[in-house]
């Protein structure tokens, strides 16, 4: 039975306020002085979400009486599950917005590649952590650590999914690391991202951030065949980038990435939504415009206000104070996350927390810089705040978990 005192409500408190915010700026979204011209699909979007916000309450709830030893026992099982479940979805799912990754319940779409992060994340810990003596730095074990979290990946790029593939590869350099990677490989692994990001600016900028990697590798690790690797695997990413932008990509994917850097170039086409998630962000002021008195989020200038720039609402409708207030209580749930990970005993516990943790945070620097033209947008919802029926219960499930290994810390504390 979970003892009151032990439970984290601060967690919980953070995690309301988090959503009803969300909960406002879908509403203003949907339901706005304009709203009879939506879709009546998209009117219902609210009260849609406000369903799955009741029914992850109730699983939230649900999940606090479930031994946290049920949760690494059964690990494998669901990943096998999960992983079934997106081969179906291969074959017998639905297209929404292009991505052919959703399977339809009855009137409810749900998609699989959400419920399989947990999945992946349970699977990994619990491979990483079976034993005392094993470690990430075993060429074997990062090898199977890596393949877990591949076969996912495959799947979702063949559904056309490539912005939560994206997250799946984020987290793994973290759990890694956690599980005993050394520091230089670390960085290596995460290399070609930052290098990748400065190349699309522009090559120059690549070049420099090889240099600086390549730096920090030798230094940390003083590995020669570490630092050769590192300098010709970010040689290779630059001019990858050079030749995918002048020669692979289509005219219409490049001219989305190249309105990343450069929005004014098609104000009109690639670099519409970028420019209007800016004006609507920096119209907003100090206090904002008023709930629902937002000219860009009323009139429909951005396209999925409710989802990918739920957060250009807040900012236009709620001001430079909404928008830090949101960036706040973001800031003190992983925060405390990583409290609760850091005082827990068990390193199964400690690895799941920590890779939702991380989790969360990808999706909160994704969305929000997708918003405010920091980085490309790639269609990644904010955590407990976009409009998703399972992305919302998917991110309740993980926060449930976390609660459940925080409360049970002192029963779950030592290998069975």
């Amino acid at each position: 039975m979970i003892n009151a005192k032990d439970f984290s409500w601060s967690v919980i408190v953070l995690w309301v306020g988090i959503f009803t915010i969300g909960l406002a700026a879908i509403y203003s979204a949907t339901q706005g002085p304009v709203s009879q011209f939506l879709p009546e699909y998209i009117q219902n979007n609210f009260f849609k979400q406000a369903v799955w916000v009741a029914l992850s309450i109730v699983i939230l709830v649900a999940t606090q009486f479930i031994s946290p030893r049920t949760f690494q026992g059964g690990a494998y099982l669901f990943y096998a599950v999960c992983i079934l479940l997106m081969i179906i979805t291969l074959f017998f799912g639905v297209e929404v917005s292009g991505s052919h990754s959703w399977l339809r319940i009855g009137p409810l779409n749900f998609q699989a590649g959400e419920i399989t992060k947990i999945a992946t994340i349970l699977a990994a810990a619990n491979y990483l952590t079976s034993r005392r003596d094993i470690s990430a730095e075993n060429l074997k074990t990062a090898l199977t650590t890596v393949a877990i979290f591949m076969l996912p990946v495959v799947l979702l790029l063949l559904q056309n999914e490539a912005g939560v593939a994206i997250v799946y590869l984020t987290i793994l350099p973290v759990v890694l690391f956690w599980s005993g990677l050394p520091y230089g490989i670390s960085l290596l692994m995460i290399s070609p991202a930052l290098i990748g990001y400065f190349s699309i600016l522009n090559w120059f900028w690549g070049v420099i951030m090889i240099v600086i990697i390549t730096i920090a590798i030798f230094l940390i690790q003083r590995r020669t065949w570490l630092t050769v690797t590192s300098l010709a695997l970010g040689i290779l990413v630059v001019v990858g980038t050079e030749v995918a932008l002048q020669k692979v990509l289509q005219p219409h994917q490049r001219a989305r990435i190249e309105s990343f850097a450069n929005p004014t170039l098609d104000p009109l086409g690639a670099g519409w939504n970028v420019l209007q998630a800016k004006t609507a962000i920096g119209s907003g002021g100090l206090q904002g415009k008023g709930f629902m008195e937002g000219t860009q989020t009323q009139l429909r200038f951005l396209p999925a206000q409710w989802t990918d720039f739920i957060f250009c609402v807040v900012g236009e409708e709620f001001g430079f104070i909404g928008a830090s207030i949101v960036l706040i209580l973001f800031s003190l749930l992983f925060l405390r996350l990583l409290y609760m990970a850091s005082n827990h005993k068990h390193p199964f516990a400690q690895l799941v927390i920590v890779s939702i943790t991380f989790l969360f945070f990808m999706h909160f620097i994704i969305n929000i810089g997708s918003a405010t033209a920091i980085l490309p947008i790639i269609g990644i919802p904010l955590p407990f705040m976009s409009y998703g029926g399972s992305a919302f219960l998917t991110n309740t499930i993980m926060l449930a978990i976390c609660l459940n290994l925080d409360s049970h810390k002192r029963s779950f504390s030592i290998y069975s």
